[in-house]
């Protein structure tokens, strides 16, 4: 089964975030679920009705059939309880699964943009997203939809005697009062708790990321105390939050079952007194506990209603930008130019304690069809920095970088990363066959594209000569690989779908020779079909296959022109410091 969304999303107000309006388009899955929790209480007076039958009429009658009746209509009406209980179970879960679809794309792409701008921001969008996904489809909405059914079983109470219903409205009060403070005592704790449980993530995946090297410098102590360190303070926040919730839920269960012996207690005094009778005095205490039940359950599930509650506001707030942004009309496929002008690149400002930095200025680039540029500069200079904002990352503070007049922001992502390759310093590859590796996952990806693209990047016959040539599975990272082998892979990734803008950074760092002459001829087959390539290298005799080169130093670029030219002046230059 499934849930559809409601025809009339588009009524969603502009003032909710994006989970509100998520939300709002299952607003006829909710109204469901709240019309069967209607179904699902009223089924839930059986069990009274039967005991009040059962007292009042079965013992005084004597009468069998009656009783056997009654026993055949509960057995049904149970197991049509049973089958309502599922059918909302069910809904709820799909409705997390429908947030979790539509919300799920953005909170994935806000993750990647929070990787490439370097973002400090603490939060997880997947792993919030997991969070509401999880509490829709749990216990906690069941307790919410029961909730307005309260006044129902107490008004049946008031029914059948006034001062038991107040009895039962006194104690349900009681625990209403103690639900507030439950929420007023752990709100800010489990707000701290949920950002030490992203810290301590971020943690463990870069202790994962660094796992040689942690092993290699004997860094094992140090990572763990680190750890340590950081888990004690989830667990100092875990352990309070656990501490109230446990303590009121404890209360609130004693009080619940108090309440229901004085009812019962009470009711047996009102039955002595000929004011109520048996029957009556069973069915007001069961109805009690019926009536408080959804207030202890609201309790029990209180850290995760919490939870959700803020991992939805963040949620709000770093995927609002997101929302609803009106598709990019396509581009044709960039064939002429590249021209940087005025570029100045920062650090990421959505973090309020960091200073905004600027790490690269670019005054003027012109590249045409079929240039090679080469980027040379010492380490640290902001080479890589360029690289990654001619492919589109990075935090642009001012300028622009075009591709045949159109800025890059221009662009639909998906569609301009169809026109570039790029090539960064550290290779990662996903855990999957070459061939959908050197494919960039596309599913629709041909045979002969991804054998042309290897080809083109030299590694064809490197590739053959694995145990299941292109079909190689070669694990997380590539870790069955060496680091040339993955080198060239990424190369031919980069190669793959004949981009009109190739970005190479330190593309020879790892490679042999063969493998290097491999790289040269890549870049003269590219630029003789009319692609640009910048090869961004540390050391100038890499740059043989280029025309153009541009020298960045400090963060600033300081000379750009034809290659000769550059290495000439640099040449002159490195002699006269000496």
């Amino acid at each position: 089964m499934f849930v559809k969304a409601s025809p009339n999303a588009a009524v969603a107000s502009a003032r909710t975030g994006p989970i509100s309006r998520a939300i709002v388009t299952l607003g006829w899955a909710f109204m469901a679920v709240g019309a069967i929790s209607g179904v699902a209480n009223l089924l839930m007076l059986t069990g009274p009705l039967f005991m009040l039958q059962v007292y009042d009429r079965v013992l005084a009658s004597q009468s069998i059939p009656t009783l056997m009746a009654l026993i055949g209509l509960v057995i049904g009406l149970y197991l049509f309880l049973g089958a309502v209980d599922a059918l909302r179970a069910r809904i709820l879960v799909r409705i997390g699964w429908r947030v979790d679809e539509q919300i799920g794309p953005m909170a994935l792409k806000c993750t990647l943009d929070q990787r490439l701008r370097n973002s400090r921001e603490n939060s997880q969008p997947l792993g919030d997203l997991d969070q509401i996904r999880q509490f829709l489809g749990g216990a906690g909405p069941v307790a919410i939809c029961d909730l307005p059914w309260m006044p129902l079983f107490l008004g049946i109470v008031f029914a059948f005697h006034p001062w038991l219903g107040v009895l039962a409205l006194v104690g349900g009060g009681v625990l209403v009062g103690l639900t507030l403070i439950s929420e007023f005592a752990t709100r800010k704790k489990v707000a701290r708790m949920n950002s030490q449980i992203v810290k301590r993530n971020a943690l463990v995946e870069a202790g994962r990321q660094n796992a040689e090297a942690i092993r290699a410098m004997g860094m094992e102590d140090a990572f763990a105390g680190e750890w340590t360190n950081r888990n004690n303070l989830y667990l100092n926040d875990n352990t309070a939050v656990g501490d109230v919730n446990s303590t009121f839920s404890a209360y609130i269960k004693v009080i619940r079952l108090a309440l229901q012996s004085g009812v019962l207690a009470l009711g047996a005094y009102l039955a002595i007194k000929q004011e109520v009778t048996p029957g009556a005095m069973i069915a007001a205490s069961i109805l009690t506990a019926r009536a408080l039940s959804p207030i202890e359950q609201a309790i029990a599930n209180w850290r995760g209603f919490v939870a959700a509650r803020q991992a939805r506001a963040r949620l709000d707030r770093i995927l609002d930008d997101q929302y609803g942004k009106p598709d990019r009309t396509t581009l044709p496929a960039p064939r002429e130019s590249l021209v940087v002008s005025g570029l100045i690149i920062g650090t990421s400002a959505d973090h309020k304690s960091a200073k905004d930095q600027v790490l690269l200025r670019v005054s003027e680039m012109n590249l045409r069809a079929g240039d090679g540029l080469g980027v040379i500069g010492p380490s640290g200079s902001g080479k890589s920095t360029f690289g990654r904002a001619l492919a589109g990352m990075g935090a642009f503070r001012g300028g622009s970088i075009r591709l045949d007049g159109a800025e890059l922001s221009h662009w639909n992502p998906v569609e301009l990363g169809r026109h570039i390759g790029y090539l960064p310093q550290d290779v990662a590859l996903f855990d999957d066959t070459i061939a959908r590796n050197i494919a960039r996952l596309q599913a629709d990806a041909s045979d002969d594209a991804i054998v042309a693209a290897a080809k083109a990047a030299g590694a064809h016959e490197m590739i053959l000569s694995l145990p299941g040539g292109y079909d190689t599975r070669i694990g997380t990272g590539g870790v069955v690989l060496s680091g040339g082998q993955r080198q060239r892979i990424g190369l031919a990734r980069a190669l793959f779908g004949d981009p009109f803008l190739i970005v190479l950074d330190e593309p020879n760092a790892n490679l042999d020779s063969v493998g290097e002459q491999a790289l040269l001829q890549a870049v003269r087959d590219a630029r003789a079909r009319g692609a640009i390539v910048v090869l961004i290298a540390h050391r100038p005799s890499a740059l043989a296959t280029v025309n153009l080169a541009m020298v960045i130093q400090d963060g600033r670029q300081v000379a750009f022109g034809k290659r000769d030219d550059i290495m000439r002046k640099t040449v002159r230059q490195v002699g006269e410091t000496a």
